[in-house]
């Protein structure tokens, strides 16, 4: 059976509490202010079972315009509107607040129930329903039923409950959501029972047990016992008025306003980006960075806002904004939000949520509109490649995508694979299921070409740029496994090599100029001649009177072709010496097992001055290990 919540809305003193006892026989006004004052504050909360079987949630709303703000909150998960005129008054100013409120948080669905007609006579009851039928034109109400009742005679009651029995059976189910979201609306405690939240739950399910996370605190807790309607459950879905109690939750870490769901599932932000339905009932234009009150599911937040394409709005236009809110929300895509004037307070706009956490915009750029009012109307394709785009070499995780498209899990899944499949999209880290754009990767691949190009200019004599010098040439290089997925692409794809620690394009070879391949001979015939007592670099370079720029290019380009071998700073040996000891100092250990310092001096017959760097470098190429004072074959 579907979930089903009925709100009332309509001006102060209409009626609205007293039809709601008329029908289900609770008094929905609980505080001591209300029965005092006789009008409502607070939400108030019901249930009714229809003929059908249908059951029904209700939450009656206060009409006073001092209260619209509770109003707004009780509308958020409403699926049917009973707005409540009084006969006697007919349409007030708050009835038509009330309506652009409706109209704005996007309710579709209800009837206008016509109270006290117990005080007027048949004339000035067909009167007001000529009115109301002016009032109604051109909005979602206007072919809905208009009921006259008397909540003090019980007149039409029976014929109201029928005709929400009749709506409630053609109204479409909630579409389905694999995301759990209750918007605090009151919260409590209870002797015996600790902390109680309720609201109602707009969409998803919770199950006793569960670990829930409040947002945008972040505060998690378990879920200890749920009610629907003052009836113990296991489990609570969409649809229904929920109160929740929790283990080890403070009522004072929980405020009306506040999101329970899953861990880790939403993600708060000061910007929003929106689309927005200036109404035309305002008086005057609103510009950019008014100061404005925002209101959506159960909270009311300050914040400014922000015009993207123009300077002000007129009456009855609508355009793509950005607002940015004194404190964190945590929202999804589509979600219905209310704008009401700082000062003095009405409500003047509203429209639905294009992304919930944009980054901050310039005004004025015309790809930021144009892919702003995609996301109002394009499918859910074309709105994942826009985000995925956005997010740069940055990419975007899987979660974020979900509040981004507001799509079902399950749904987002099969399109990801799909995109993955054409290669359109490309995961970047599995364990995280982050994912970036195809032309970012092509972008970075075009980059990385360009920096290595400029390093073979700049380096004619280098074989390759070091790996991480080429890394932190760009801040979108920075993530390793985006560096590394794309040099691996581009070394399949035989763009690049990758030698160790460094990188070239393919197509780059090293060509010596006649100078140059002069010095190499000079300098490689020095290190042959020497064997294992080569000059330092820089005395070899001034007996050779070498220019050090040149020099030491020509010279770490022997190293790069494994001719020359480095064994400490500035001290360089000709490679085949170095394999001719390191062969006898192997035959030497195999047959002797160790070797002491002295032993090794006299297999090479060269001073201290060599002989330690020598050691010390086969220690460090793992042919042999230090054991005290003696040196053995390292195992292998």
């Amino acid at each position: 059976m579907k979930q089903i919540i009925l709100g009332t809305a309509g001006h102060i003193d209409h009626g609205k509490t007293a039809l709601i006892k008329a029908l289900t026989g609770i008094n929905t006004d609980r505080l001591k202010e209300e029965k005092r004052r006789g009008i409502t504050i607070e939400l108030g909360f019901a249930h009714l079972d229809l003929p059908s079987g249908q059951h029904l949630g209700i939450v009656d709303v206060p009409g006073h315009e001092k209260f619209v703000k509770n109003m707004v909150a009780g509308a958020t998960g409403i699926d049917i509107v009973a707005m409540v005129i009084a006969a006697d008054e007919g349409v007030m100013p708050q009835t038509r607040e009330h309506m652009e409120i409706c109209t704005l948080l996007g309710i579709k669905h209800g009837l206008v129930v016509l109270t006290k007609t117990d005080l007027v006579d048949e004339e000035w009851l067909e009167l007001v329903i000529e009115d109301i039928r002016d009032f109604v034109r051109g909005t979602f109400l206007e072919k809905a039923p208009i009921v006259p009742v008397s909540s003090v005679t019980g007149d039409g009651i029976p014929e109201f409950i029928k005709t929400l029995d009749e709506l409630s059976a053609r109204l479409p189910s909630r579409p389905p959501s694999s995301l759990f979201r209750l918007p605090v609306d009151r919260v409590f405690t209870m002797k015996g029972f600790g902390t109680v939240i309720t609201g109602t739950l707009i969409s998803g399910e919770v199950q006793v047990g569960d670990m829930v996370m409040l947002y945008p605190s972040g505060i998690t807790s378990k879920v200890r016992g749920i009610q629907v309607h003052n009836h113990s459950v296991n489990r609570a879905e969409a649809g229904m008025r929920t109160a929740v109690n929790f283990q080890g939750l403070e009522k004072a870490s929980v405020y009306r306003g506040d999101v329970l769901s899953n861990p880790g599932a939403l993600k708060p932000s000061y910007m929003i980006d929106v689309w927005l339905d200036y109404t035309g009932s305002n008086k005057k234009p609103i510009k950019n960075r008014t100061r404005i009150r925002f209101h959506t599911g159960t909270s009311e937040m300050l914040g400014i806002l922000i015009l993207l394409e123009k300077d002000e709005l007129l009456p009855g236009e609508a355009a793509v904004a950005q607002l940015r809110i004194d404190s964190p929300m945590a929202l999804i895509k589509n979600d219905r939000f209310v704008i009401r004037s700082y000062s003095p307070v009405r409500t003047i706009g509203g429209g639905n949520i294009l992304n919930p956490i944009p980054q901050k915009h310039k005004r004025f750029k015309p790809e930021i509109i144009k892919g702003l009012k995609g996301l109002m109307d394009q499918g859910p394709e074309s709105i994942i490649f826009y985000h995925v785009n956005e997010s740069g070499y940055q990419g975007i995780v899987f979660s974020d995508l979900k509040i981004m498209t507001g799509l079902h899990e399950k749904e987002l899944q099969n399109i990801m694979q799909d995109l993955l499949s054409k290669q359109t999209v490309i995961l970047v880290d599995k364990e995280n299921r982050t994912y970036i754009h195809k032309n970012s990767l092509d972008r970075l691949k075009k980059e990385i070409s360009n920096f290595l190009s400029n390093y073979h200019q700049a380096n004619p004599l280098k074989t390759g740029m070091p790996k991480e010098e080429l890394r932190s040439k760009s801040p979108g290089l920075q993530g390793s496994k985006l560096f590394n997925l794309t040099l691996n692409q581009m070394m399949k794809d035989k763009e690049i090599v990758a030698e160790e620690n460094t990188v070239r394009l393919a197509s780059h070879t090293v060509s010596l100029g006649v100078d140059q391949a002069d010095i190499r001979e000079r300098i490689l015939d020095a290190y042959r001649k020497n064997g294992l007592t080569p000059p330092y670099f820089k005395e070899l370079r001034n007996t050779l009177n070498l220019e050090q720029p040149r020099a030491k290019d020509v010279l770490m380009l022997l190293v790069d072709e494994g001719i020359i071998v480095k064994v400490k700073e500035d001290l360089y040996f000709y490679t085949k010496a170095v394999q001719e000891l390191q062969q006898k100092l192997v035959d030497f250990l195999v047959s002797h097992e160790e070797m002491t310092t002295p032993q090794f001096k006299e297999m090479t017959g060269v001073s201290r001055k060599y002989l330690i760097p020598l050691i010390e470098y086969f220690d460090a190429q793992n042919v042999t290990i230090r054991i005290g004072d003696t040196r053995k074959l390292r195992k292998r």
